[in-house]
């Protein structure tokens, strides 16, 4: 039997089959934590991350880095600073997460300040 960590993760390996970024259009990839939200934008053909923004970062004013309205800014701030690196589109990797709660709000965040996907 599989834990939910394990199923996740296997969730996980199925989407990244199926999606990959690339220089044109990175991967927005989203992590989340019991009590924090990571994203980057990744480039999976040269191996690196563009970007990346999370509840954990110093300029981030929430208190609470584990509700839908600091996912909402992380996408935000996520998606100002792919904007500032002239990225536009990009594809979003929901990490075996289900599209709901905090990882939508994320999404939405994103899209509202410009990305698109």
């Amino acid at each position: 039997m599989l834990n939910k960590v394990q199923s996740r993760r296997r969730r996980h390996l199925r989407v990244r089959n199926k999606i990959s970024g690339t220089p044109v259009r990175p991967r927005l990839a989203v992590y989340r934590s019991e009590k924090n939200i990571y994203a980057q934008v990744i480039d999976d053909v040269n191996g690196t991350t563009l970007v990346s923004a999370s509840t954990l970062d110093k300029d981030f004013s929430v208190k609470a880095g584990s509700n839908k309205e600091a996912a909402k800014l992380v996408g935000e701030t996520v998606a100002k600073k792919a904007l500032d690196k002239g990225i536009k589109q990009v594809v979003f990797d929901r990490g075996g997460y289900i599209y709901h709660g905090r990882i939508k709000e994320l999404a939405d965040g994103a899209r509202e300040a410009g990305l698109e996907f």
